[in-house]
């Protein structure tokens, strides 16, 4: 089956996709992708991978909105892209089967695609009732009239799945388990770091437990509701635990006073560090927090997990259902600030407990691997080629 798949943009994670699915379908997948976007290395693994069916297309026009910022809410911003020769050059890939990210940026081509040569659709989806809870009218109103030429979406997860049932899909026709996280290279360094090189880094926090988040600092990751949690529990400059903030963002000189203002002195705020420095600070840790306020797969779960972590999730972050259960991590209300202390707590009382706790994490995130997400992805498409006429 000769699949082509529009995606715009992606990231590390998916070349692993891409290869099952090329494997899967006999080395007849296609990837057309912003290359003004994408990462010159990234690139140049998928013409590696791909050779001259990566296809990178270039000068992207903007005809209503402007460029997104990472860090805004969902549904704060509006943004219509025109990609110049985009249906043409998906047409001369002769595909069987399309396969878009969402319902907005370059999945035009393959629903109009749909519309007029009736060649099946299927589309990755991540949303949430959560992150939709304040959709606009027109948003919504356009899902339902474009799900007409979607004959099969996967979801992310079970949240991701109410949603897309909440607008009128039908569940026979929804999937599961496209999303994975780059865990590999973390799995591996986090076990070549040894207990000494980890004991030095503890010893820098002056602390035996470390709670560790790595992300953006910026509103929408909920870090001024950690801080003042952390600041209202008995943790709070508890001599035994230390929290480690790793990332960059808007928010970072805010949150840096607020812990010179609360006084907080085992808080540290490292700022971004080099990404391949991560995997020391995660075999550190002794325990991961991820506060979102809005979220719809955080990836950095899957790769917190990967090396051996228990999790404290945000309610809020679409991926807990599948990743974190009571065996591994807690789930919280990070707008809940009495809910949130009490879980801070609630961890530190089970401090043992965390090394049995950070197996199952890896036993669970070995489920979310690249060969179950592109097995769910062709599973997709052959329901979805075998239900259309042709």
């Amino acid at each position: 089956m000769k699949i082509t798949w529009v995606t715009r943009a992606f990231a590390d994670y998916r070349l692993p996709v891409y290869k099952e699915l090329n494997t899967l379908s006999i080395d007849n997948l296609t990837v057309i992708y912003n290359k003004d976007i994408v990462k010159s290395d990234l690139s140049e693994k998928l013409e590696n991978l791909l050779g001259n069916r990566a296809i990178g297309l270039s000068d992207e026009k903007v005809l209503i909105g402007q460029k997104r910022e990472n860090s805004a809410f969902a549904n704060s911003y509006i943004r219509i892209p025109y990609q110049k020769n985009l249906i043409s050059t998906l047409v001369n890939t002769e595909p069987e089967m399309m396969i878009s990210d969402g319902f907005f940026q370059w999945t035009y081509a393959p629903l109009y695609i749909r519309f007029r040569k009736n060649i099946p659709h299927v589309m990755c989806y991540e949303r949430t009732p959560h992150t939709e809870r304040n959709v606009q009218w027109y948003r919504e109103r356009y899902r339902k009239l474009a799900m007409k030429w979607i004959d099969r979406i996967i979801c992310s997860g079970s949240l991701c799945g109410e949603y897309v049932q909440s607008i009128g899909y039908s569940p026979k026709k929804i999937h599961y388990g496209h999303m994975v996280a780059d865990v590999n290279w973390l799995t591996e360094f986090s076990k070549s770091v040894t207990s000494e090189i980890s004991t030095e880094l503890k010893h820098r926090f002056n602390a035996d437990l470390v709670f560790l988040y790595t992300g953006q600092i910026i509103p929408r990751k909920g870090i001024k509701e950690l801080i003042v949690a952390w600041n209202k529990s008995k943790l709070n400059n508890n001599p035994e635990t230390a929290l480690v903030l790793i990332g960059g963002g808007d928010q970072i000189e805010e949150i840096r006073k607020l812990i010179e203002t609360k006084n907080i002195n085992n808080v540290y705020l490292l700022g971004k560090i080099p990404y391949n420095e991560i995997a020391t600070y995660y075999a550190m840790a002794d325990v991961f927090i991820i506060p979102t306020l809005e979220d719809n797969w955080s990836l950095v779960v899957p790769e917190a997990m990967s090396t051996g972590l228990p999790v404290i999730c945000s309610k809020y972050n679409g991926c807990w259902p599948e990743l974190v259960t009571e065996e591994n991590g807690w789930v919280f209300d990070p707008l809940n600030n009495q809910e949130f202390v009490d879980t801070l707590e609630h961890t530190l009382d089970h401090k043992d407990s965390f090394t049995l706790m950070g197996l199952k994490s890896q036993q669970i995130v070995n489920n979310h691997s690249p060969e179950k997400a592109a097995q769910s992805i062709w599973q997709a498409c052959n329901m979805a080629y075998n239900n259309t006429k042709h």
